[in-house]
């Protein structure tokens, strides 16, 4: 295991930045200017991702059934954020194993909403626990953020899939996190735009300019050529779920940047909190992986492209063997090679 490991950001960013104590809604992280979550002691209001970047527009949700609903339609969406709203899910159904079901029920891959039902679930004060999942992925994704920076050149080429940003997690963000850590370097992201549910064309490229990131969008397809022009320095992606001998479940389409980025000799890099590791599963082939619906590849919103009566596959996840990746970084440091041992480590 790389010696470099650190300990969460101790400087009382968390509870500065995070949830108020007294219940009140959580404030913006400061160097953000996205704020995907806020809590309001009564409900919980969740940035509707369906509909950016076109709207702001902020879901209420007042019970239990209603997280449950906005997690399975993606207004929220990202492996740390879903377990962020699970647990304020719990404290609006009282704790009841109603809400505990209905949760648990909403998305199978990321574990992170498990983690967190698991939290909750022993816990004795539900709203400051809640509150206190919400500030530790704060904390979590700026001490990830720190240590993957140290592993970004000067004026690097990023290529990131899917969002990672804020809007994926409590705030600051995983691999795009890594990517805000690193602004100071003179970074650029390239941003695959994550067919079918485009979030990097939507949501990342969104973050990025929202934060004066310069940020060029390409089709998926593109990102193997830019590769072999020498146009990409490294690849950083985010996680869903990593397996116990460090295979990584992220977001359709990251399996093949990481064997083309294997191909080129370039970096390839998984940015996740502890939350997202999941040491009951021994490897990737026992990761559970979501079939979404079929409109999501047939067409976009009210838009129809492919042809009535067409069999469509639609897997939301694939599994990136941990051979391919060249290290996982974490809020406890960054673990090079990672496999079975190196990441037992950690625990």
């Amino acid at each position: 295991m790389n010696k470099r490991l650190r300990p969460p950001d101790k400087g009382g960013g968390a509870k500065r930045r995070g949830v108020s104590r007294k219940g009140k809604a959580p404030r913006a992280l400061i160097g953000s200017a996205v704020q995907p979550i806020r809590w309001r002691g009564d409900r919980l209001e969740l940035l509707d991702q369906r509909f950016l970047p076109d709207k702001t527009v902020y879901v209420t949700c007042r019970t239990a059934e209603q997280v449950a609903k906005a997690i399975r339609d993606m207004a929220v969406r990202g492996a740390p954020a879903i377990g962020c709203a699970a647990a304020f899910g719990v404290v609006l159904g009282k704790g009841s194993a109603k809400a505990h079901a209905v949760l648990r029920n909403s998305r199978p891959t990321a574990v992170n909403l498990f983690w967190a039902l698991e939290r909750m679930q022993r816990a004795k004060d539900l709203e400051a626990e809640a509150k206190a999942i919400y500030d530790e992925d704060l904390a979590a994704n700026r001490a990830i953020g720190k240590a993957g920076a140290e592993l970004i050149p000067e004026r690097a080429r990023i290529m990131t899939h899917c969002n990672t940003g804020a809007l994926a997690t409590a705030g600051h963000g995983t691999a795009l996190g890594v990517v805000r850590s690193s602004k100071d370097k003179k970074v650029s992201v390239i941003a695959c735009e994550t067919r079918p549910y485009l979030q990097g064309a939507r949501l990342t490229a969104w973050e990025c300019l929202q934060e004066g990131i310069p940020c060029t969008l390409i089709t998926d397809s593109t990102a193997g050529h830019l590769m072999s022009k020498g146009e990409v320095d490294v690849v950083v992606v985010g996680a869903d779920r990593i397996a116990a001998n460090g295979d990584v479940a992220n977001k359709i389409g990251t399996y093949p940047l990481a064997v083309m980025a294997k191909r080129h000799g370039i970096p390839f890099y998984v940015a996740a909190p502890i939350s997202t590791f999941d040491a009951k599963i021994p490897d990737g082939s026992h990761i559970p992986i979501e079939e979404r619906p079929a409109e999501e590849v047939t067409g976009y919103r009210k838009t129809r492209w492919a042809p009535k009566g067409v069999q469509v596959r639609n897997p939301a996840f694939d599994v990136t063997p941990a051979e391919l990746i060249t290290g996982i970084i974490c809020e406890k440091g960054v673990v090079l090679a990672p496999n079975r041992e190196r990441l037992a480590q950690l625990f």
